[in-house]
Formats: C-alpha cells, sequence, structure tokens
C-alpha cells in the first residue's frame, strides 16, 4: 500500500481515465484510494487485490480520476462536482451506516455503485441499549457522580432488579432483536411492538407481539427502535407517555425524533414515568433541559461507538468494493445494481411504478400481510421481473423498518419478516399493453404506465377499477354509495386549505360499496386526516418517503 509521500502514490493514469484492464500487455490493476482509515484487516483484503492509496491530504478533485474505487467514512464529502471528475471511478464505499455526505443520485447517474455497511453497528447498538437500560434499573451514573463528589448515599441510589420485569420493544427489526435476545437473558419477559413482522416469527423468538398501545400498556421498561418518518416522528408524545404504566421506563438509543422531549421532560417531572435514558436527541449535540431532569440517563450518540463497530465497518465495505470490482454480488449496494442496456430499457420506466405500488398495497394491507404477490400482464411477462420485485418489495419497505433498504436487500427483509414473495406472469392482458399488480395479503393494486413520458396510473384498488396519476401524497376512502360523500370531503379538505390535484371514484352496485382517491397539493394536518375517516368504512393515507 502507497502512502502520501510515496512517489508511486502520486504517479498518474498513462492509459487515460477509464482504460484499466491492460497496458502494453501487461494487466494493470484497479487502484483503491482510501481517504480516511479503516480497520487493518479491510486494508489487507484490497491490498491483496488492487494497488491501494491512503492518501487524506491530497486535493481530491485533481486525483480522484485516477481510481476505481474510494473508501471514505463521514469526514469525505463526494458531490455531484466531484464525482462528475471520477471519470474511472466504480464504486464508493461508505465505511459505516448513513450516505448523507454522498450524492447517490449523481454516483447513480454515472454507473457507479454506493456501497455502506448498515449492519457494522447492530451488535455495538444493542449493547449499549441493554447498558443503559440497566444503568437507569440500578440508577448506576448518578450513584457513581455522588461518590466522585465524596457523598456515599446507599439508600438514595436502591434500584430494581430487571428479571420477571417486561420489556416492551417498538421495532423489532434487526437491533430490536438483539437487544430482545439479549434481555430474554436477562430473564426478562419481551413484548413487540411491529405491524412488518410476522406472529409466526415472534413465537420462534419466545417474544410476544401486540399492538404500539398494548406494549406501552404493559411494559415496565420501553426501548425504541422504530424507522423514523411521518408516522413515527414524536410517536412517543404526550398521549403515548400517558398509556404506559405509571412508574415506567423508557430508553432512546434509536432515533431521536422519535420522542417528544417536551412531553418526557413534563413526564419525568411528574413522576409518571420512573427515568430515562437517552443516546439520541431531536437536535445534536444536545444541551436542553432534558440533562436536568429528574431520573435520567445520557449519553452523547455513543451507541455505535465502539472499536469493533467501527473494524466491521472497514472490513464489511472493503468486501463490498472488492465485489463491486470483481463482479460480484454487491449485498449493501444502497443505488441501483447494473442491468443489461437493453433489459433496462424495458424495465426501467416500470422500476418506479413497481416501488410506487409496492408501498401503496402495503399502506392498504394496515400491517402484517403474510405474502406479497406480484403480477405481471403483458409483454413485461416475457422479460426477468426480479428486477421489478425487487423494486417493489424496496417501495414496500423504505421508511417502515429500522434498516436502510436498497434493491439487494429488501428481499432479505420480506424473508427476515416471515413474508412470502410470489411472482405471477401472464402474457395476456386485456385492457393494457403492460399491467402491473402488487398484492399485500388481501390488499391488491394494479398500475401501468402511460404515454412517451411514461406516466404512472393507478388503474385498481381494492376490487375497485379505478384512473388516476400516481402522486406523492394520496388518500383512499372506501365508503357506502350514499350521496354526499364526496361533497362532504371536497369541502373538509377546502375548508382546511387542502387543494386536491386529482380525483377518481368508482363503485361496486353489487355490494353498494364505492372507492374514492384523491392526490392532495399539499399535507392534510392529523386532525383533517381524522375527520376524514369518519362516516367510511377505511380511510387510507400513502405518501412518498421523506428524503
Amino acid at each position: 500500500m502507497h502512502q502520501r509521500g510515496d512517489p508511486a502514490a502520486r504517479r498518474s493514469d498513462p492509459a487515460g481515465s477509464r482504460r484499466r484492464h491492460r497496458l502494453q500487455g501487461v494487466t494493470v490493476r484497479p487502484r483503491v484510494l482510501l481517504r480516511e482509515e479503516i480497520a487493518p484487516a479491510g486494508v489487507e483484503l484490497l491490498a491483496t487485490r488492487f494497488d491501494v492509496d491512503a492518501d487524506s491530504e491530497s486535493d481530491l478533485a485533481s486525483i480522484i480520476d485516477r481510481y476505481d474505487a474510494i473508501v471514505i467514512r463521514s469526514a469525505t464529502k463526494l458531490t455531484a462536482e466531484l464525482i462528475r471528475a471520477a471519470t474511472r471511478l466504480k464504486v464508493i464505499g461508505r465505511a459505516g451506516v448513513g450516505v448523507d455526505n454522498i450524492d447517490v443520485e449523481a454516483a447513480t447517474r454515472q454507473g457507479i455503485v454506493v456501497a455502506n455497511a448498515p449492519e457494522s453497528n447492530i451488535v455495538s447498538a444493542a449493547e449499549h441499549t441493554v447498558g443503559l437500560l440497566l444503568a437507569l434499573a440500578r440508577n448506576i451514573p448518578q450513584a457513581h457522580a455522588a461518590l466522585v463528589e465524596g457523598r456515599w448515599e446507599r439508600a438514595r441510589f436502591g434500584g430494581v432488579e430487571v428479571a420477571e420485569k417486561t420489556l416492551g420493544i417498538l421495532g423489532y427489526g434487526r437491533i430490536g432483536q438483539q437487544v430482545a435476545r439479549r434481555a430474554l437473558g436477562l430473564q426478562m419477559r419481551v413484548v413487540a411492538y411491529d405491524p412488518f413482522v410476522s406472529a409466526e416469527r415472534f413465537r420462534e423468538a419466545g417474544v410476544e407481539s401486540d399492538s404500539l398501545e398494548g406494549v406501552l400498556a404493559r411494559a415496565d421498561f420501553v426501548t425504541l427502535h422504530l424507522p423514523l418518518n411521518d408516522e413515527t416522528r414524536h410517536v412517543i408524545d404526550a398521549g403515548m407517555l400517558a398509556r404506559m404504566k405509571d412508574g415506567a421506563r423508557m430508553i432512546n438509543a434509536a432515533r431521536g425524533e422519535l420522542v417528544d422531549e417536551q412531553a418526557l421532560l413534563e413526564a419525568l417531572e411528574s413522576g409518571k414515568l420512573a427515568g430515562a435514558a437517552l443516546d439520541v436527541f431531536e437536535r445534536e449535540p444536545y444541551s436542553g433541559p432534558l440533562l436536568g431532569a429528574p431520573h435520567i440517563v445520557v449519553t452523547p450518540h455513543l451507541a455505535a461507538s465502539t472499536d469493533e463497530a467501527q473494524d466491521r465497518a472497514g472490513v464489511i465495505v472493503a468486501e463490498q468494493v472488492v465485489a463491486a470490482l470483481e463482479g460480484g454480488l454487491v449485498t449493501n449496494a444502497v443505488n441501483i445494481p447494473t442491468v443489461g442496456a437493453e433489459d433496462l430499457e424495458v424495465l426501467g420506466p416500470y422500476l418506479p411504478l413497481a416501488a410506487s405500488l409496492g408501498r401503496f398495497a402495503l399502506a392498504l394491507a394496515r400491517g402484517e400481510p403474510g405474502t406479497i404477490t406480484l403480477e405481471y400482464a403483458g409483454e413485461l411477462s416475457e422479460y426477468d421481473t426480479r428486477l421489478l420485485t425487487v423494486a417493489a418489495l424496496n417501495g414496500a419497505f423504505r421508511g417502515r423498518v429500522d434498516q436502510p433498504v436498497n434493491y439487494v436487500n429488501a428481499p432479505l427483509i420480506a424473508a427476515e419478516r416471515g413474508i412470502e414473495v410470489i411472482e405471477q406472469r401472464r402474457r395476456f392482458s386485456p385492457d393494457f399493453t403492460n399491467l402491473i399488480a402488487v398484492s399485500a395479503g388481501e390488499a391488491r393494486v394494479a398500475g401501468t404506465t402511460i404515454g412517451t413520458e411514461h406516466r404512472h396510473w393507478l388503474v385498481s384498488a381494492l376490487g375497485f377499477e379505478v384512473e388516476i396519476e400516481l402522486a406523492p401524497r394520496m388518500v383512499v376512502l372506501r365508503y357506502d354509495d350514499v350521496p354526499g360523500v364526496i361533497g362532504r370531503v371536497g369541502t373538509l379538505l377546502g375548508m382546511a386549505g387542502v387543494n386536491i390535484a386529482n380525483m377518481a371514484v368508482s363503485r361496486n352496485r353489487d355490494a353498494g360499496k364505492a372507492l374514492m382517491v384523491l392526490s392532495l397539493d399539499t399535507p392534510a394536518s392529523p386532525e383533517v386526516l381524522a375527520r376524514l375517516d369518519e362516516g367510511v368504512d377505511d380511510a387510507f393515507v400513502i405518501q412518498a418517503e421523506l428524503g
């Protein structure tokens, strides 16, 4: 490996920015730039296969076009401008979880794989959660601080045992599962809420499942491991805190925005909660009033900060870079995997449609479908539709699970949640050249593309035929087919200042039911949505993922 200062580390590419395989009959090894430090094992893995340069000081814009791969952590910002200059780059490896410091869209446009290490911190985050739980139960930080100050206060800092107590886990993804395993080892009873995990999967792990409200009402300790989206932001507010047992304790090492911090402060000050342990806050670094709250344990976002997690991230991202440069499966790719140009020309316009239908179907399913079925009719059925299936799963799970979702790991997420994925094809589509249908349990939606711009249209939902263009914000209402419903909905939204961009209405004469699908220009408030739900059988809100 070359360090900065070694003449070999500064050599130019005499074969040009794209040519790298052979030069005058000699094989030229791909070049990898380590812009930030990673674990020695990761460096060794790369150095055995490629020419590796460690250079954190040179002007990146002036050297990035010499490399086939770059490995970074969080300090390096790969902007669209830098990526455009990287004419030779094939893969960006992020030794960590987030990719906010990478312009993923620019990389995707340029055919560059972006890979990260999303599982590197699972064990560390789970262990930190359990550490916070025990510190909270036994008042360890407070007792330590008192003793350091010269106060021997055994009676003041008595705690509670965790054995035979009930731990409530909100969000049963990979970190939540690891926390559950450790809590069971501490002889705790574990009850969890996750609408996207099957009941069978919970039973196999020895964990009870319940509703969000049910978990809060039963748990002595509650730990949060939910993804952050519109539905979960401030999911723990004053109302949900009131549902918790008197004297319960809460742990949040997931995302600060899951908790209404003012409501939590009031619950601690009133004695409703016996304590809280926080590793994350809405705004960081945090210096607010919770630091002075009674019975509080706080750490400065340390859940992933272990030597092992950092080393693991380096090794995982090195493996991803090797796979990308050697034509293997990049299991942690966060952008679209490479497909043949000919197939992509046909399938490409249907990828976002499949993702939108997947998201739509899962929203209509209201929870944990045992199966997700993909139907392809028309010319699409003659192609390898697995990429479309992955796109649908990607749309279904993004923002709904507590881990990054991409085209590679979406099928694994379905499998881990006990969801069976089924593909069905038929060459004939009576009404459309091509049709995609997605069923999440009993909730079925279908769509197609229209026009040269391949606009995405919903043509069927919940057994009703509709025709409406898919949009970022949509509302679906199922109700008795009686006069006045359309007028009431329009008036309610108009009074709230919410403009209806489009509307489609369909009805089933035999059953006497109707379906209304709306697209909205602006979000409707929770209060307006609650009023829409009045007097109808079902009301669903479907909106694009944040960010």
